[in-house]
């Protein structure tokens, strides 16, 4: 995978909403549910799940959007609605952020790719692990560390 430069900004598609990185992802992914294809408007949703510590927004103030709680929360921009960042209950030492928002979005090839039961037949990933749900609870601290071994 390319490397990425930290600290990282990023934008949604009109520029109100700023967000930064300043770590580097836990793990890559893309997934195909039918939920993220209709936010994302393409077959899957690519995300980076980036520690909590190191993901804040600069500028702007953004709202909820999409799905709202109980188990998740996606955040979007109120000006022009991109989906640019989702915090998940439960999951508070992670934020997914979309790669998309930075203007080089290289490292974010997918480590895994999840709700492969919903994938539209021609959509196609590098993903190196891929799962018909979602990986097992007990399976994400083997990934990361495989993610982090091959980058």
């Amino acid at each position: 995978m390319p490397e990425m430069t930290l600290p990282m900004q990023g934008r949604c598609r009109c520029g109100y909403l700023t967000i930064e990185i300043t770590a580097p992802p836990l793990m890559t992914a893309a997934c195909h549910c039918k939920g993220c294809q209709r936010m994302s408007g393409s077959a899957y949703s690519l995300t980076a799940m980036i520690p909590a510590q190191g993901f804040r927004v600069v500028a702007g103030e953004p709202v909820r959007g999409g799905i709202r709680g109980p188990q998740l929360d996606h955040y979007c921009c109120p000006e022009c609605m991109s989906w640019v960042f989702t915090r998940i209950t439960g999951g508070d030492a992670f934020v997914n952020v979309r790669p998309t928002m930075f203007d080089d979005a290289n490292w974010a090839e997918p480590f895994i790719e999840t709700m492969t039961s919903e994938r539209l037949p021609w959509a196609t990933t590098t993903a190196r692990h891929s799962y018909k749900a979602f990986p097992p609870e007990a399976e994400f601290a083997d990934l990361m560390a495989a993610f982090a071994a091959s980058r």
